[in-house]
């Protein structure tokens, strides 16, 4: 019986520890704690387990090495750069007999021969190719070369343009003059192909006349016209001239070999980049980066069209609703032939799983999904065909992310799963996941009794040999991920100083809120904490995360880190506040048009809590946190003032006016149609209230967040005449810092923060590393 896999959470708990750490010594990141091991792939015989990988004491920018081990967990070494090449690559297609894996490597196409163990080259070009995968059987490849599609045999090396699509404003390809592009192709020949452009009424009078008065001019429009007349018989297809603004993205021939498919995007009207000035660089001048538009502006539009492979005729997907444009994306094809493809409402909305027939361009509802926040959560865009014509998708229909199917003809959906629990994510076939832990199950495709597979709580990440043999990266709160094989252990990461301290794990409490949820939350108690110490609250960032769990944390420096606050008499709380992953759809939509409401009323009750269940002196609080945890940073500072005394923004959006579209639109919709979301959400309007002291800390290359939101956000607080704040600007970090001489200046500063505004201020931030 065929199976799925799934991941499923449940709550833990374990017990407490405790030492003494030094910032620096923290901020080594991976150099400490190792590097997690990836992209993990069997030999198609599962004999043996290749992955991506390299020591805690490589240095940091240094690629990842491959290594190779046998399926029982012996002979573990690096392969040497040649060996490397043989290995099974990354990613690339399958194809339906397994046999070879077909992947494009710097812009040329090669093939993976699984049973010889061997890559081959297939094409060396200038022009990078892209998209390769199977058609129909292991002998035929298509690909993508600039806006054209290819078929390639590989039985005989031919290869086939498939499409001839041009860039819009492209002049139509004449095609060679009688006798070929050879000599003697001067005035006569220019005259010809000038010909056949059309022009102005005059200009085609006076053609005409021409051709009527003079013999030799009737004579070369004759040859002309019969040449064009033997290459339209030749080749009958027309090419297609892009309207403006549009490119394309993807394509692929259907498996009947009649149409191509193509994604093509309609690039916004009027649209505007960001720039991101780099004032570090190797030429010794400032140089601009070209990052992003922001929310509001005219988006792209993501279409799909149908080109008929032998005329080169073209429709459009046709999908619309009300006064709302629709996103189209390229369709999946099942072995028998269907299309699925799926829909989004520009206004985030709904989204819909259709299924389109080739022949017509028209599409049938196969699934609607709704909300009236935005359609969001784990795995809400993914899908995929399963055996006797079915469809796999996910749904918060319930209010948890689970799996449906549905027929590709068309049918009521069922629902596979249920539970308050979210199916979070999709590996090998698909993954089921709830709030503290991730572990895999095993399930038919009609759904019922789950198996567990994975024993150890925590977080698993599994792949499958072909014959059942289970690699499983799995780590704990206080463990870093590690690979092992069928339960046994295969890596060891961490540097060897790493276990010279008795990390903890840190037990997860659950804090009333106002309105009666429970937040989970990680709790860093110290072992000799007295009543009327200090409290930090720590915002993780947003996107669509959770941290109060039991695997080992994305957030690994800043988890040290509390460690560090622990041991010097700091209570330390980490919230999985509203918004958060884990916890279904009402949690996830609770910040809609309101960022800085529910989310930051968590951490205002875990305050409450503290103070009450753990005797913290509510006049000793400070919170800190990056990106979406800097924002919150902000607002707390800004809004409840009398609250927090002390807080770190690091990285911080200041005024969701200026982020990006994809997220910003889905929570506040946009600026122009909805101000007052935007205005109470952002924190630059609420900065006259800040009392506190405020440390702000951005990248200035930060392509994400930019630098510009703390530099407006700067200048308002001098406006204001507002001195109790401090900005650290960081020439060389992006979003997420990489130096660790970045990490540590800006974590002793935090820790400056909090031990001169609400700590105990014990001795100054040592700077040496851990003996």
């Amino acid at each position: 019986m065929k199976r799925l896999l799934f991941l499923i959470a449940f709550a833990a708990t374990a017990q407490n520890s405790q030492t003494t750490l030094t910032v620096d010594w923290i901020m080594r990141g991976p150099e400490l704690y190792g590097h997690t091991p990836q992209s993990v792939r069997w030999s198609r015989d599962g004999s043996r387990l290749f992955f991506e990988w390299k020591a805690a004491s490589t240095p940091l920018l240094a690629e990842n090495d491959t290594y190779a081990v046998n399926r029982d967990g012996t002979a573990l070494r690096k392969l040497s750069d040649e060996e490397a090449k043989q290995a099974p690559p990354t990613g690339g297609e399958l194809s339906k007999d397994k046999s070879a894996t077909v992947f494009v490597e710097g812009g040329d196409i090669y093939l993976y021969d699984h049973a010889a163990q061997m890559r081959k080259r297939v094409t060396r070009t200038g022009e990078a190719e892209s998209g390769a995968r199977f058609w129909q059987d292991a002998r035929h490849i298509t690909f993508q070369r600039g806006s054209n599609l290819y078929l390639l045999s590989l039985d005989d090396a031919t290869i086939e343009q498939l499409t001839d699509i041009q860039a819009p404003g492209a002049a139509p390809a004449a095609g060679p003059p009688p006798g070929g592009f050879g000599g003697g192709r001067g005035a006569a020949a220019a005259s010809s192909a000038s010909s056949e452009q059309k022009g102005t009424d005059s200009q085609e009078t006076v053609k005409k006349e021409e051709r009527a008065l003079l013999a030799v001019i009737e004579e070369r429009a004759k040859k002309r016209e019969e040449a064009e007349a033997k290459r339209k018989k030749e080749n009958p297809r027309k090419p297609w001239t892009l309207p403006a603004r549009h490119s394309v993205m993807t394509m692929m021939l259907a498996p009947d070999g009649k149409q191509v498919v193509a994604q093509v995007r309609e690039a916004g009207d009027r649209g505007k980049t960001t720039i991101v000035p780099n004032f570090v660089t190797e030429s010794a001048y400032t140089e601009d980066i070209s990052a992003r538009d922001k929310v509001g502006d005219n988006q792209p539009l993501m279409k799909v069209a149908i080109i008929n492979r032998e005329t080169g005729a073209q429709q459009w997907v046709e999908f619309s609703t009300k006064e709302r444009p629709v996103q189209l994306f390229a369709p999946q094809f099942s072995d028998e032939g269907k299309a699925v493809l799926r829909a989004r409402a520009a206004d985030n909305k709904d989204q819909w799983l259709l299924a389109l027939d080739l022949a017509t361009g028209k599409v049938k509802e196969l699934a609607k999904m709704h909300d009236d926040a935005w359609v969001g959560g784990p795995m809400s865009f993914s899908y995929g065909f399963l055996p006797e014509n079915r469809v796999w998708f996910v749904s918060e229909q319930d209010g948890f992310a689970h799996v449906y199917t549905v027929n590709a003809d068309g049918g009521q959906p069922k629902q596979l799963t249920s539970g308050k629990w979210e199916v979070r994510d999709f590996y090998l076939t698909t993954a089921e996941a709830g709030a503290a832990e991730s572990q895999v199950y095993a399930m038919s495709i009609d759904g019922g009794d789950r198996r567990r597979l994975t024993k150890e709580p925590g977080g698993h990440e599994v792949t499958m040999s072909a014959d059942g043999a289970m690699a499983d990266i799995y780590g704990y709160t206080n463990r870093p991920p590690e690979l092992f094989i069928n339960g046994k252990q295969v890596t060891n990461s961490p540097a060897a100083d790493f276990a010279k301290y008795a990390w903890s794990d840190p037990p997860l409490v659950e804090i009333p809120a106002r309105d009666g949820i429970k937040v989970p939350a990680r709790l860093y108690k110290p072992a000799n904490w007295k009543k009327g110490g200090p409290l930090v609250i720590f915002v993780h960032g947003a996107g669509y995360l959770q941290n109060a769990h039991k695997r080992w944390s994305t957030y690994s420096r800043e988890y040290m880190f509390h460690h560090l606050l622990r041991d010097r008499g700091y209570l330390v709380l980490d919230l999985d506040y509203r918004g958060s992953a884990g916890y279904g759809r009402d949690w996830r939509t609770g910040i809609y048009r309101f960022m800085g409401g529910k989310d930051l009323d968590d951490q205002v009750d875990a305050v409450k809590w503290a103070v009450k269940e753990h005797g913290v002196d509510p006049k000793r609080i400070g919170l800190y946190g990056g990106s979406y945890g800097g924002f919150i940073t902000l607002m707390a500072l800004f809004t409840q003032p009398d609250i927090f005394q002390a807080g770190a923004a690091l990285r911080p959006v200041t005024d969701w006016a200026h982020y990006n579209h994809p997220y910003t639109a889905n929570i506040l919709n946009l600026p122009q149609k909805d101000q007052e979301a935007y205005k109470r959400s952002s924190p630059i309007y609420h900065a006259a209230g800040l009392k506190g002291a405020l440390l702000i800390a951005h990248g200035m290359v930060d392509v994400n967040v930019h630098y510009q939101d703390s530099v407006r956000l700067v200048q308002k607080l001098i406006e204001l005449r507002k001195e109790n704040w401090e900005f650290a600007s960081y020439p060389v970090e992006d979003h997420g810092f990489v130096q660790p001489t970045s990490w540590a200046d800006e974590y002793k500063r935090i820790l400056r923060l909090f031990d001169t505004t609400i700590g105990v201020a014990p001795e100054p931030v040592a700077a040496k590393g851990k003996k």
